[in-house]
């Protein structure tokens, strides 16, 4: 069978399996397309290649296209998240030196009470508290925001600095940085390097954040509608094989390989299966969904999620709030995500929007089949963020 060859771009992240799943387990030839997997060093340079033509499509950090947007980051390129690609799969992570303040204070290192986890570290931290993150526009940023400021870390100075995720551990043992908030495995070098302890999972200050999307340009999707439906429902595929926990070591091993992340298939194991050594005396923490590629609607870009982005954006750049989550919600295109998987009988919500953190339990929800459940959505504060019209 003949195919298209679409170039995608992406970082060397656990999250980048549904494209590298799609890839090697032939999900993409099977909708007659070819994925060219191409890694980029960096996020700026991610979107660059796909604002500039040079990719089709791009596993992104979900707040990258809301903030072009809204006008935000210096590159207006009209973008389209036209599903998720994960949810969660962050981790917050400490230098060596803080995690032994931590310990010597008597904190417990559960990894999961968020709030705890921020008095912890606001008593133990210096006046000024360095955080490195991936790229400015990113959940990272989101979760790290929100979480201070709804803790006693909210009396600290906090600076926020870029650091490539593979540079992460470096950054931390060079004192550049004290902390980080990175995707994974990227956490777990910094723990087998000996200069970091895991504090927290990004899910411990938001249980359903959207972290990755799988964006194309706009113009692209209007004129290769086939080629979009094609690489949606591939992508799509790779998710539902996720899915399945026997698929998990095969997937580590994929993903593990030179091309792909150049890693140990054990550390990508430790995000898929949620079994995290969190510091160089091998503690170990369980963190159930630790990242999340299909189950609970997680692939379905909710206008709402774009809203409350939007939100924290505008909030901390001046701009109108109710404007501004009315621009992001044209970029979660769930009307795409309908239109292009209905072929396959997804099971989709009846609505596009929902109150972000007030689902207390899993809960049943209109759908097209009657039969979808969206899991727990809470942020650490109990908070509900409702969207505007």
């Amino acid at each position: 069978m003949r195919t298209v060859t679409l170039p995608v771009a992406y970082m060397p992240l656990v999250d980048a399996a549904p494209l590298i799943v799609a890839r090697e387990m032939g999900f993409d030839h099977a909708e007659g397309i070819s994925l060219d997997l191409q890694p980029a060093p960096s996020w700026s340079s991610l979107r660059d290649m796909l604002a500039f033509g040079h990719v089709d499509a791009a596993h992104l950090l979900s707040p990258i296209p809301v903030a072009m947007a809204l006008g935000l980051g210096g590159i207006a390129t009209p973008l389209s998240a036209v599903s998720v690609l994960s949810l969660n799969g962050n981790v917050i992570g400490v230098g060596t030196n803080l995690a032994g303040r931590l310990a010597d204070l008597g904190y417990g290192f559960d990894f999961k009470d968020a709030e705890a986890a921020g008095a912890g570290l606001a008593k133990a931290a210096s006046d000024v508290l360095v955080f490195g993150v991936p790229f400015p526009f990113s959940m990272h940023v989101e979760l790290l925001r929100y979480w201070v400021a709804g803790t006693e870390l909210a009396s600290k100075q906090v600076e926020i600095r870029t650091v490539p995720p593979p540079l992460m551990a470096q950054a931390l043992a060079t004192g550049e940085i004290d902390a980080f908030c990175v995707g994974e495995p990227w956490g777990s070098v910094a723990v087998d390097d000996g200069v970091g302890t895991l504090l927290l999972p990004g899910r411990a200050i938001w249980t359903c954040a959207p972290e990755k999307v799988l964006a194309v340009r706009n113009g692209w999707a209007e004129t290769e509608p086939h080629l979009l439906g094609s690489l949606m429902r591939t992508v799509w595929r790779a998710g539902r094989w996720l899915s399945n926990p026997e698929s998990r070591t095969t997937a580590s091993e994929m993903l593990s390989r030179k091309a792909y992340l150049n890693v140990s298939p054990e550390l990508i194991d430790r995000a898929l299966m949620g079994d995290f050594t969190i510091s160089g005396l091998g503690e170990q923490r369980h963190v159930e969904g630790f990242v999340e590629f299909f189950d609970g609607a997680a692939t379905f870009p909710w206008r709402s999620q774009a809203k409350w982005v939007a939100h924290q954006l505008a909030i901390r750049n001046g701009l109108d709030a109710g404007i501004a989550e009315r621009q992001a919600a044209k970029v979660f295109r769930s009307d795409l995500y309908r239109r292009e998987l209905q072929s396959l009988g997804v099971e989709t919500p009846g609505a596009s929007e929902k109150l972000e953190g007030a689902l207390t339990e899993s809960t049943a929800v209109a759908s097209t089949n009657g039969s979808l459940i969206l899991p727990r959505n809470v942020f650490f504060d109990r908070r509900v963020f409702e969207p505007t019209g």
